[in-house]
């Protein structure tokens, strides 16, 4: 109920233009760039390697995959098939997963939910990134603008790493690594902007959707967010639970591909200059969605998925 309430809030405050467009633009950077490197760093920096369960996260990209090039396969290699693959496994792990995993499952359960943040956007984005660059290439060897596919990868590698999501993730284990308390000058500010990260995170996502036109790509939109609220989560839930997962990781990975879908998406589609204004729809359809998918998948693990 608070996640819902907080998104209410800030489409009514953006409705009633308390928050003109360029502020939400600014209130989106100081969350990605401020408030969420803090969190994830301070939080990171208090677990050990040994904490973290990268099986949990290794079925994850299983699952993610299996829904990507399903969804590739159907439409070809193209870019707006790539695009829509994309949309379909991309979740908002930030805006939404953090304060919502925060709030069901506690620090234990963000902890979870770090580890695949930490090379969530690295391994979809950089394979987005190699897919779209491979459906691309035809056109730019016709423009005379084609470049090695070696070269095309190791920049969207850099590009995955040199981010504000994973550095942070990396110093944080860097720093627990060395098993340094953090200094209180250090720890008290970076908790508190923690704790400011949820609330403002789901006001921002509120106020964005207020922004948001779907219009005539609604029928599109609303196949691919039934594939990511719906089908991305049942097959986590069902792949997770035959390999054998249980309790808190197979609840978080689950939790996490019922997320809707990630901004990021509209990015790769402007960079590539296809389907914007489609998957702006999908974005603010499935995040609209969202908010009858997610309790849904949350009944159904409380009822199947016990966490101690």
């Amino acid at each position: 109920m608070p996640v819902v309430l907080f998104i209410a809030l800030g489409f009514v405050v953006a409705r009633l233009r308390w928050m003109s467009p360029v502020g939400v633009k600014e209130l989106g950077n100081l969350v990605f760039l401020v408030l969420t490197p803090a969190l994830l760093f301070r939080t990171m920096g208090q677990v050990h390697l040994d904490q973290l369960n990268f099986e949990a996260v290794g079925i994850y990209f299983v699952a993610a995959g299996v829904v990507f090039f399903g969804v590739l396969a159907g439409h070809g290699l193209t870019c707006v098939g790539a695009a829509r693959a994309l949309a379909c496994t991309f979740g908002n792990t930030i805006m939404i997963g953090v304060p919502l995993i925060g709030m069901l499952y506690g620090e234990a359960g963000q902890v979870q939910l770090f580890t695949l943040i930490s090379i969530h956007s690295l391994v979809l984005l950089t394979g987005a990134t190699v897919v779209f660059e491979l459906a691309a290439a035809r056109e730019r060897a016709q423009g005379g603008d084609a470049a090695p596919m070696w070269r095309t990868v190791l920049r969207a590698l850099r590009n995955g790493i040199l981010h504000p999501i994973p550095l942070p993730i990396i110093a944080g284990l860097v720093w627990s690594g060395l098993g340094l308390p953090l200094p209180e000058v250090i720890d008290k500010p970076l908790s508190l902007m923690g704790l400011a990260l949820g609330p403002l995170s789901l006001l921002l996502v509120g106020a964005t959707l207020a922004q948001a036109t779907v219009g005539r790509h609604l029928k599109v939109a609303l196949a691919m967010a039934g594939v990511k609220n719906a089908v991305f989560p049942a097959l986590m839930l069902g792949l997770g639970w035959w390999l054998g997962l249980r309790g808190l990781p197979l609840a978080v990975m689950t939790c996490a591909a019922a997320l809707p879908t990630g901004a990021n998406v509209f990015m790769f589609a402007q960079r590539y200059n296809t389907g914007a204004d489609e998957i702006t729809a999908e974005v603010a359809t499935s995040t609209v969605l969202a908010l009858l998918s997610m309790p849904l998948v949350l009944m159904a693990l409380v009822a199947w998925v016990p966490v101690a």
